[in-house]
């Protein structure tokens, strides 16, 4: 690699290291690099994400307006073991949620993770659930299956997911499911803030995302009645 781009060896040691921290690369036994999950994750993933990201991207700049806080599309890593970002568009704020493109962050830990995980089909769900490893990244993380259990029965009632400093002390996010034309659920769309200002708007905010991502999902062909059918929580195919 070095050879190839004419760029010292020092100098590309900073930036192999920031790819293999961000899941791109992963480093061998023998030192050698190669592509990790994040790189697979984006191309395996390519496809179905470029239609959500194109029929989103209007909307979702519209809604870091509205809200002023930043605003994310994720969807399910190819290991089903995280969230992975698709796009995003970032706070004006000086003091906001960050977070690139690309990124994976936990499944029961996160806005996006959660409200994904409620409307997936059950039994893939429960597949997913049993192999999570909950870790604790707060105070507020759920870290118990039956808990993370009731908490994905009420987002699914109430068709938005809520989190407060489950991830980060101080940060919080909201995030509803995108559905496609299959009624397939095809990702999440979500905002991310300090708790500070988050908290206070919650019920405006919440329901700001919730328009948002029922106007995606009819832009990806998903009608209403849709959601009654018996594939209404898949992923499949």
């Amino acid at each position: 690699m070095s050879a190839r781009l004419e760029a010292p060896k020092s100098s590309l040691l900073p930036l192999l290291r920031a790819l293999t921290a961000r899941g791109y690369l992963a480093q061998g036994r023998a030192g050698e690099y190669r592509l990790g999950p994040g790189a697979l994750d984006l191309g395996a993933a390519a496809p179905a994400q470029r239609e959500l990201v194109e029929v989103a991207r209007p909307a979702v700049v519209d809604l870091m307006r509205r809200t002023g806080e930043t605003v994310f599309l994720g969807s399910l890593t190819s290991d089903r073991t995280s969230i992975v970002y698709v796009d995003k568009v970032e706070s004006d704020h000086v003091i906001r949620y960050a977070g690139g493109v690309g990124d994976r962050r936990p499944l029961h830990a996160t806005s996006s993770g959660k409200a994904i995980l409620a409307f997936l089909a059950p039994e893939e769900r429960e597949e997913i659930l049993r192999s999570l490893s909950l870790s604790r990244h707060t105070e507020r993380t759920v870290t118990s299956l039956p808990a993370l259990r009731a908490s994905l029965d009420e987002i699914r009632r109430a068709g938005v997911c809520v989190t407060i400093d489950e991830l980060v002390p101080g940060a919080s996010g909201i995030a509803a499911p995108v559905f496609d034309r299959y009624g397939r659920i095809a990702g999440a769309c979500a905002i991310g803030g300090p708790t500070s200002r988050v908290r206070p708007r919650l019920q405006a905010l919440a329901a700001e995302v919730k328009a948002t991502a029922r106007a995606l999902s009819a832009r990806l062909g998903h009608r209403p009645d849709d959601r009654a059918s018996p594939r209404r929580e898949g992923r499949r195919g």
